[in-house]
């Protein structure tokens, strides 16, 4: 009887040892689950310095203001609350950088990426992607080639090039009967791209394409070829490439005195071509994607938001960024699951109304059902003169 005394008088010292003197023994609370709130990280790539810095910086926002009001609302995934937190990296609008800064996000283990601004960035970082099993989203590289590519986690939240073309050489040949007409293109996937289109399209319907000219992505001299084109006449002239030089070919075309039109790429409406241009922007023309601003059904809640957030300019483009944010978030959300294979599965079945419109995807992942502006600048501003829903008829 000592014996089992001697034992129960041990067993009820070890399970009072820590307790206070004086106290009770109580069952130790279980630990806090470190694991309860996790954080998915979802990548922006774009150019955020150099020419096309703004309209990266704006883009970026569009993306960060969709993170932020998920982390608001929350987002619950197995049980867990998930917070989303944004890597951003400047591409510079450069290919070979594009490709580093890919390499970059997916060590730092993002599982979908916003970008790239242009059609040449966006290619050379999609193979990154898509070897590591990341989605990507791009809110304003158009180039048919990237989706052409099949693969099963890209994405775009605008038209491709090969519509945008078709209807701008449209428009171009019925709307504003031009019968002659001369390309320059920047070489990029992009600007190449598109200018083909548009000759082919020209052509297509009774025009004459009488010339077309090729220049760096970076030059700022349009000398040889608008000398070659004065000897053409052409009525219309349409530039495949960026903004800031389109705003040196607009000023370029009136100081040679050449009497034509400039018809630029999407991605020209803005600030940046018309100070490039100045008064000579009068009568430049551009297709870009989407509704007119103000008729977007939720761009005055949208503009608000955005305004209310980041002391920048917003550029028409971070409209797209934001939905581009939006289909990764409302993926995530339908799949139930952070595994980007099955995020990009329920992001090809989603159906959602964006800022701009609704947002649904085929199976390469292109937009739906596009919405497209014509603009046209009077007296220095902006304007739009016609509008077009769906896509053009082969």
């Amino acid at each position: 009887m000592q014996c089992v005394a001697r034992l129960l008088a041990a067993l009820l010292a070890l399970a009072t040892l820590g307790a206070p003197v004086g106290a009770t023994a109580q069952p130790r609370a279980p630990l806090p689950d470190r694991q309860e709130t996790a954080t998915l990280a979802i990548g922006f790539a774009g150019p955020l310095s150099g020419p096309s810095g703004g309209v990266g910086k704006s883009m970026q926002n569009g993306v960060q203001l969709a993170l932020a009001e998920a982390n608001r609302r929350g987002l619950r995934i197995g049980g867990k609350s998930w917070q989303l937190r944004l890597i951003a990296q400047d591409d510079r609008a450069d290919p070979a950088t594009a490709e580093f800064v890919a390499r970059s996000l997916v060590q730092q283990q993002v599982i979908a990426v916003v970008g790239h601004w242009t059609s040449g960035t966006s290619l050379a970082a999609a193979p990154v992607y898509h070897r590591a099993g990341v989605i990507q989203v791009t809110p304003s590289a158009m180039s048919r080639r990237l989706t052409a590519m099949s693969y099963p986690r890209i994405f775009r939240t605008i038209p491709n090039n090969e519509s945008l073309g078709r209807l701008a050489a449209g428009y171009a040949v019925d709307k504003l009967e031009t019968r002659t007409i001369v390309t320059i293109d920047d070489r990029t996937p992009f600007g190449q791209g598109l200018a083909e289109q548009f000759a082919r399209t020209a052509s297509e319907r009774g025009a004459q394409v009488v010339g077309r000219y090729s220049v760096s992505d970076k030059t700022s001299d349009f000398n040889a070829a608008l000398l070659e084109a004065r000897k053409l006449q052409p009525d219309l002239i349409f530039f495949g490439g960026l903004d800031w030089q389109a705003g040196v070919l607009a000023k370029s075309i009136r100081r040679l005195k050449l009497h034509a039109r400039l018809m630029a790429s999407p991605g020209t409406l803005g600030l940046p071509f018309l100070m490039r241009a100045g008064p000579d922007a009068n009568g430049a023309l551009v297709l870009e994607p989407g509704p007119p601003q103000d008729k977007m059904p939720g761009w005055k809640s949208f503009r608000q938001r955005y305004s209310e957030n980041f002391d920048s300019d917003m550029d028409l483009y971070a409209v797209f960024a934001y939905e581009a944010a939006q289909a990764i978030i409302q993926g995530i959300r339908q799949a139930g699951s952070a595994d980007p294979e099955r995020i990009a599965e329920a992001m090809h079945r989603l159906r959602f109304e964006g800022v701009s419109g609704p947002v649904a995807f085929n199976e390469e992942g292109d937009l739906l059902q596009p919405s497209f502006t014509m603009y046209e600048v009077k007296d220095q501003r902006w304007q739009p003169v016609a509008r077009f829903n769906g896509l053009p008829r082969q």
